[in-house]
């Protein structure tokens, strides 16, 4: 048997594959610290979720409209009228099974062989792997721990050219926790706008920013700018909802149309109960959201003291998501227990088997001299998971 060439160029998900393995000890009896999670460690609020029995209760078990029910898009237009001031028709949202799921149909409606696709790394893994399916080429420019891994206009334009048809743009970032300023996305759209190229916006992470950044959509800076744009957005994080599987998109009509025609072919409408779920969640009580916000920065505070007291370890702050992304260089070239360390896979490993403490090496999102750490664990785990980094650490010679 011969499998589709699209299927073998496809790499597993790193960050699943380490909480797969993290959750295999520890059902062998072994107590594991993860620092692997992407979701927050928060139950969704019962208000949604009462919501959603309603809709059981309701009878709203059946097919849906295939880009999703109307209460849920009105909602979501409502929202993005209301915070950046950018005005969309129902018919211009599609809602999907999951964030994921709605930068897979935009990749898929706007790429094709040929094409090339500029990402800034450190970059979310499956940013890469969606553009390989459509056969484009990922155009991968690095960022600087420095500058906060964050794109500066002339690097954005350096690298566009003649097949340059797309710029993904993420915004709080995973795995940094980067936020653009006002300042500095006004600068990336002159050059976006400039020369034409589509760009996708995940703002995922938008509810989650801290010291007084505020999120603007790079939609919002100009007409022209609206129309070259697919934002990408979901209720999973904000809500904690990530099983819930409920994300959008805001873009033209043609290229919603396109979209919600492939969705129609691929996996129809998300879950009917769960887009009741969204529309609760979107026009609901947000104190919950800000109540989440808070702790998390606590987290960050914690943990950022703590990691930059780790001699070897160097990290910026970062001022989104719930994401620290530590640079291990210190360690390149030295050993644990006769074992090498070269790379930050080398030392994931490591912390993983002795110290029974998973993290996420930076090999996947472009750059194996860091590691992501999530502090969407409590605070009791961070402080050990901690702990133990820093005993282990302190061996290695």
């Amino acid at each position: 048997m011969k499998l589709a060439d699209r299927a073998l160029n496809i790499s597993p998900s790193p960050t699943l594959s380490i909480d797969a393995k993290a959750k295999e000890m520890a059902s062998n009896g072994h107590k594991v610290v993860s620092f692997g999670a992407g979701e927050p460690d928060y139950d969704t609020p019962d208000h949604i979720k009462e919501a959603a029995i309603a809709a059981i209760r309701a009878g709203k078990t059946k097919y849906t409209p295939v880009t999703g029910i109307k209460v849920l898009k009105e909602a979501i237009c409502e929202k993005y009228r209301l915070e950046q001031g950018l005005e969309y028709k129902p018919e211009q949202v599609v809602v999907s099974a999951g964030a994921k799921h709605s930068l897979y149909n935009a990749m898929q409606v706007l790429l094709q062989p040929g094409d090339e696709v500029i990402l800034a790394a450190p970059y979310w893994v499956s940013y890469l792997e969606q553009i390989k399916l459509c056969g484009a080429t990922p155009r991968i420019i690095e960022t600087r721990e420095e500058n906060g891994f964050k794109l500066v206009p002339a690097e954005l334009e350096s690298a566009i050219g003649p097949r340059t048809r797309l710029f993904i743009l993420n915004s709080p970032n995973n795995p940094t926790g980067s936020v653009f300023t006002v300042e500095e996305l006004g600068a990336l759209a002159e050059v976006i706008e400039k020369h034409g190229i589509m760009v996708i916006s995940d703002e995922i992470y938008e509810k989650l920013i801290y010291n007084g950044i505020k999120h603007v959509s790079i939609a919002s800076f100009s007409p022209a700018l609206k129309e070259q744009t697919i934002v990408v957005n979901g209720v999973s994080k904000a809500y904690a909802m990530t099983g819930w599987r409920i994300g959008y998109t805001l873009s033209t009509l043609p290229i919603a149309k396109a979209m919600g025609d492939l969705q129609s072919h691929s996996t129809s409408n998300p879950t009917s109960i769960a887009q009741y779920a969204g529309a609760a969640a979107l026009t609901g009580d947000q104190s919950y959201t800000e109540q989440m916000k808070a702790e998390f920065l606590r987290r960050r505070n914690y943990m950022y003291e703590r990691l930059n007291a780790i001699e070897g370890i160097t990290c910026t702050r970062p001022n989104g998501a719930f994401y620290l992304y530590p640079n291990v260089k210190g360690f390149f070239g030295k050993s644990y227990q006769g074992v090498p360390i070269n790379s930050a896979t080398d030392l994931a490993a490591i912390l993983l088997k002795e110290a029974k403490v998973a993290v996420v090496p930076g090999i996947a999102f472009g750059n194996d001299n860091y590691f992501r750490l999530s502090y969407a664990c409590s605070m009791e785990n961070i402080r050990e998971g901690l702990d133990r980094i820093e005993e282990l650490l302190n061996k290695i010679n």
